[in-house]
């Protein structure tokens, strides 16, 4: 499984947002790799990708995937993180 944290620049948000969740994966006792990248480059990225974590701001410019598109509104949140990462994977 893949999981693409995606924010603005590809540094910041979406670094912390990429350590969050292998935090949640691995108390959930799941294996994915998680990549951080910037919203220029989420369709290369994120063309083999499960799910998208991102921001309200960016869902639109995802485009069109067939990845899960995940909404986080507090990115240091792990409750709700895990929540939405687990509803995403089923």
């Amino acid at each position: 499984m893949k999981i693409v944290a995606i924010c603005g620049a590809g540094i910041g948000s979406s670094g912390i947002l990429k350590v969050n969740a292998e935090r949640v994966l691995q108390r959930l006792g799941l294996t994915a790799t998680v990549v951080a990248a910037d919203i220029a480059s989420v369709q290369r990225v994120a063309a083999d990708a499960q799910v998208i974590l991102t921001s309200q701001e960016f869902v639109e410019a995802i485009g069109p995937t067939r990845a899960d598109v995940v909404v986080v509104e507090n990115y240091f949140d792990t409750d709700e993180l895990s929540r939405k990462i687990e509803a995403a994977i089923g």
